[in-house]
């Protein structure tokens, strides 16, 4: 009986897993690089973090040769593929 017990505290248990997982995917903000606003190219998150800094986040899209397409500047833009989806390409 207590095994009976175990099996059914660890099914629920891991369903709860399952759903926290699905969530916290479904809800995510979509990917944010910072890049150069004229040639938009990947840049140190610093540039984006400081107030002297070059940089601009763009959100979404995809790398290539270090450079992003596909996204946009504008974060409402932006729409997060939800669970499953892979985020930006390396390049």
């Amino acid at each position: 009986m207590d095994r009976r017990k175990l099996r059914s505290g660890t099914v629920v248990l891991g369903g709860m897993g399952v759903l926290a997982a699905t969530l916290t995917a479904c809800s995510s903000e979509p990917d944010e690089r910072c890049v150069d606003p004229v040639t938009q190219e990947i840049l140190p998150s610093y540039e984006c973090e400081d107030s002297n800094g070059s940089g601009t986040y763009y959100y979404g899209g995809s790398s290539h040769k270090n450079r992003m397409s596909g996204g946009s500047f504008n974060k409402s833009a932006v729409e997060r593929d939800g669970f499953g989806s892979s985020g930006s390409s390396g390049g």
